[in-house]
């Protein structure tokens, strides 16, 4: 979820002087990394109506039948095979060995990551736009800047550019504050934290705001508030985000393998494929809920929780795990996080389900919390959805407290991540390399 190797980033303690003057061009960043990811989104959208929508109705075909989802995530997947093979630029680097964060991509690399994103996105398969659209957002911007501002140094840049996008994708600079915080404070050179965290707050202001203009994004779900705290919810919030991230942690343990495994077939046009054929059978057996990067599928499933079975959530539970592990291990161009909060939400409903005395407001966000936590490794992010789902404030002092022990569960456990360079550590452009001890 952090940025590689930030400890190995020096910048001199920022003056006001200097902060005024990049303030413009992170104003600017910001905007630009929300109207990309707005444009790319829009597009998706697009797509996907026709596919789901435009052509099953003119062929009279149910968008819901499980022949038409295996056949739409199979032709998605061979698609996004076909562009990684042979599209210049190939789809950039694999979303599963990248962090959240990560070295700009060149140039001639960002169509392709675009179209493949796209593709992903309408075609259902279960990864959300984060880890894509940052890539595009800071390849893109590091390279307008270098030309148009070339006092300032690419590692700022890309700080300023995910801080933007992140604030754009949730939907407040909250969520970048909370991510920025850990990697500016282990960034070497004298200053407050909060000098440090001066520009990726425009950035992320001016992309939230931005958004909130377009799209109006929102993680808070339609359920019963949540105002009473109860000394055995504390008891409640731990269990149940305990055993979410024990499920994070089991698709985490499997995911290198699954990787490696999709990889023997060589060619991305027959790993990719495969990978979408698997979908295809997860999708038509979950239904239309468990498909795409799950945030409006969260609401859906929220609104409607009394329509499904404790043996429905169960299914739906287990098939966007594996949907999500599969989809990311198989060369799909996406996020986790999304559909992690998928996954939480309905685990928390589950448990809802079967002890109906959990409030489920609470019972979700303990759910998105530890599964979240799982996945992305960050417990600021993993505190910070947890709460908004939840709508209100009255979660988050439990949700303080939930997430002691399940750290402790996942800090050592395995990442839902592939290094397949590890003795080769990536440091951003213009930073030092980090000794080996």
């Amino acid at each position: 979820m952090t940025s590689p190797a930030p400890g190995a980033l020096t910048q001199p303690a920022p003056t006001i002087k200097r902060l005024l003057q990049l303030s413009a061009p992170s104003l600017l960043i910001g905007v630009v990394s929300a109207l990309l990811l707005f444009g790319i989104e829009w597009v998706a959208g697009q797509l996907e109506t026709v596919i789901w929508d435009v052509v099953p109705n003119a062929t009279g075909i149910d968008p819901d039948n499980g022949w038409w989802i295996f056949s739409i995530l199979t032709l998605t997947g061979l698609v996004v095979g076909l562009c990684l093979w042979l599209v210049p630029g190939h789809g950039g680097r694999d979303s599963a060995t990248t962090e959240l964060i990560a070295p700009p991509l060149p140039l001639r690399a960002l169509p392709s990551l675009t179209l493949v994103a796209v593709i992903g996105l309408a075609g259902g398969v279960s990864l959300g736009p984060e880890n894509p659209i940052i890539a595009i957002n800071t390849g893109l911007l590091v390279a307008l800047v270098a030309r148009v501002w070339k006092a300032v140094p690419p590692q700022l840049v890309i700080m300023i550019t995910a801080a933007a996008t992140i604030g754009a994708l949730f939907g407040t600079p909250v969520a970048a504050a909370l991510v920025f915080t850990g990697v500016v404070g282990s960034i070497a050179g004298g200053g407050a934290l909060w000098d440090k965290l001066f520009l990726p707050l425009v950035a992320a202001g001016a992309g939230a705001v931005t958004m909130h203009l377009l799209a109006h994004p929102t993680f808070a779900l339609p359920l019963p508030a949540y105002d009473t705290l109860q000394p055995l919810d504390l008891l409640s919030a731990a269990v149940i985000a305990s055993v979410a991230a024990a499920l994070g942690i089991a698709a985490a343990a499997v995911f290198p393998r699954l990787h490696g495994a999709f990889r023997l077939l060589r060619n991305p046009v027959f790993y990719v494929t495969a990978g979408g054929v698997v979908l295809g059978v997860l999708g038509a057996i979950g239904g239309p809920i468990t498909l795409f990067k799950g945030l409006e599928q969260t609401s859906e499933l929220a609104t409607n929780r009394a329509d499904y079975t404790i043996e429905a959530l169960i299914v739906i539970v287990l098939v966007k795990v594996v949907a999500l592990t599969v989809a990311a291990a198989a060369g799909f161009r996406g996020g986790r996080i999304f559909p992690s909060v998928f996954i939480g939400a309905a685990i928390g409903i589950l448990a809802n389900a079967v002890v109906p005395g959990i409030p489920v407001a609470l019972a979700v966000s303990a759910g998105v919390l530890g599964m979240v936590l799982a996945v992305a490794r960050d417990g600021w992010i993993a505190l910070f959805i947890a709460t908004a789902v939840s709508g209100g404030l009255v979660v988050l002092p439990v949700l303080c407290l939930a997430i002691l022990p399940t750290w402790l569960i996942v800090t050592k456990a395995p990442e839902m991540i592939v290094h397949p360079n590890a003795d080769k550590p990536v440091v951003l452009p213009g930073s030092a390399a980090p000794s080996s001890s």
